[in-house]
């Protein structure tokens, strides 16, 4: 069995979903420290006439210490969710499938979530059904499992009978290689090549949240993530 894991971060870049194609089964790791500084779990971009629209989900953080990232709530002193979709829907608003997934973005946000990681798991499966993904999703809080780094991926591909745990290049740097020699998984660095797609607005940019390839793209996203999977 091949495994990948990642954080569950806000409306991911199509990267996360080339490693989900790449795995029989991808661990989302929701009980890790959520970061400290500005990362991926509560903020991400999307496209519009001026260029990068940022998108940021506030969370409470101020004197709560350090946080697991299935902890994290949400802030609602003032109404982000309502900047959002009126950023979605005039960035968006000529987009060829605009009417198949903006409506179902606009029904996850009026869940009104009160956790970080409940909001990024919805918003994930709505990316995962427009995909249309087969690998099978699990949570790090469903397994019993334990460690900091590698020997938390070591015990999550031993808790899931895994021979092979796949990753990018970019995080070689910070795998204890050892650790996964010693405990019989093979390791597999998937390089991905970012997907070049048809986008409103201008010259296009790289990486954005898979929300701009699926609106502009619609079925036709996966086949443009996988094009270089080996």
């Amino acid at each position: 069995m091949i495994i990948t894991t990642h954080q569950p971060i806000f409306l991911p870049w199509p990267g996360f979903f080339y490693k989900v194609l790449c795995a029989d089964t991808i661990v989302l790791l929701d009980q890790v420290q959520f970061p400290i500084g500005r990362g991926w779990m509560n903020r991400n971009r999307v496209k519009n006439e001026q260029g990068e629209l940022w998108l940021t989900v506030p969370v409470w953080k101020k004197g709560r210490g350090k946080q697991s990232i299935r902890d994290v709530e949400i802030c609602d002193e003032t109404n982000w969710r309502r900047r959002h979709l009126r950023g979605f829907r005039h960035a968006y608003a000529n987009a060829t499938y605009r009417d198949d997934y903006l409506p179902k973005l606009e029904s996850i946000y009026a869940l009104n979530h009160q956790y970080l990681v409940d909001l990024n798991l919805d918003l994930i499966r709505l990316l995962w059904d427009g995909l249309g993904l087969n690998t099978r999703l699990v949570l790090q809080s469903e397994l019993d499992v334990s460690g900091t780094g590698s020997e938390l991926l070591a015990s999550i591909c031993n808790a899931l009978n895994a021979d092979t745990y796949v990753t990018l290049p970019i995080v070689e740097k910070y795998l204890d290689i050892e650790m996964f020699r010693s405990n019989n998984i093979r390791l597999d660095f998937a390089r991905f090549s970012p997907p070049i797609y048809p986008q409103l607005w201008g010259d296009f940019r790289y990486n954005l949240s898979c929300h701009d390839m699926l609106l502009n793209c619609g079925p036709k996203s996966r086949e443009l993530i996988a094009q270089n999977k080996q």
